[in-house]
């Protein structure tokens, strides 16, 4: 279903949004037409844990981290390949609690490294952190984000800031996971210029409703977004909690009219990746 959709919406009557549009159900076999010039088509996926799935083309690939299923160099190397592979020109990704390889903690003298798993070598998470960062991946057009942002530019020469962050609240040993009160800190780093945010959990609320009828989103994420400096956020995409996998639109305001596009873009319980169109 094709939805325009400043609260969080279900996609059974969303209201109509100016600048976007979102396509969170539609036929792999028949994509939903590029909208043309001065448009940027973001394709939102999460949670791949080293499997492989169909994924239309855009002009962005949006990966909001769980790249791996135990969190080793080999699982990792599954994904990234995988990811190269893909006909978008511009890739932005970032890490999430299963991907051990990438957290620094997880080295000798870290906070988690008596945690490691046995098949989790300790050269490995050096190789981990340089892959993602290597010349080779960003000449492919791979851009890891950890805590910081990068540049898009679009086609029409508009430029987009997306920032990354890995962090999420702890749930069980992982990496990147922070306790009650640390969040406040990991989420000021969000600059106020940015204008797609990524992260692995979702905000309080929004798209983040468990199994078990439990909203698990971060509260102090959703308190950030709430913050003046970030109501020009356009699109936010996250995943980490699977079976909330979905999209709303929140925070309609005077600045941004269409509000924050939220999606959840975890594909192992829903397979298919999440379009989204915005108006350069």
């Amino acid at each position: 279903m094709a939805h325009n959709s400043s609260k969080p919406q279900h996609a059974d009557n969303p209201p109509k949004l100016q600048r976007a549009v979102v396509y969170d159900s539609y036929d792999l076999t028949h994509i939903p037409r590029h909208p043309g010039q001065g448009w940027t088509r973001f394709v939102c996926v999460s949670d791949t844990h080293s499997h492989i799935f169909n994924v239309p083309p855009g002009d962005v690939l949006l990966h909001a981290g769980d790249l791996s299923r135990h969190g080793t160099l080999p699982d990792l190397q599954v994904t990234l390949q995988w990811l190269k592979g893909l006909p978008h020109p511009a890739k932005f990704y970032i890490a999430g609690n299963h991907d051990l390889a990438l957290d620094v903690q997880y080295e000798e003298g870290g906070e988690l490294h008596q945690f490691k798993p046995f098949d989790l070598h300790t050269k490995d998470l050096g190789e981990a952190r340089k892959l993602v960062r290597s010349y080779w991946m960003r000449k492919a057009g791979m851009n890891y984000l950890e805590h910081d942002s990068a540049i898009y530019t679009a086609k029409s020469g508009k430029t987009y800031t997306i920032y990354g962050s890995p962090a999420a609240p702890f749930y069980s040993i992982g990496a990147f996971q922070y306790s009650p009160g640390q969040g406040k800190e990991i989420y000021s780093r969000i600059p106020p210029s940015v204008d797609i945010l990524m992260t692995h959990t979702p905000s309080l609320g929004v798209c983040d409703v468990t199994k078990r009828g439990k909203h698990a989103g971060c509260p102090e994420l959703a308190e950030r977004l709430m913050d003046d400096d970030l109501q020009s956020v356009r699109l936010h995409v996250f995943g980490h909690i699977h079976e909330a996998h979905g999209t709303a639109v929140v925070n309609a305001n005077e600045g941004n009219p269409d509000g924050r596009v939220s999606v959840n873009a975890a594909l192992p319980r829903m397979p298919l990746p999440v379009i989204v169109d915005l108006e350069d």
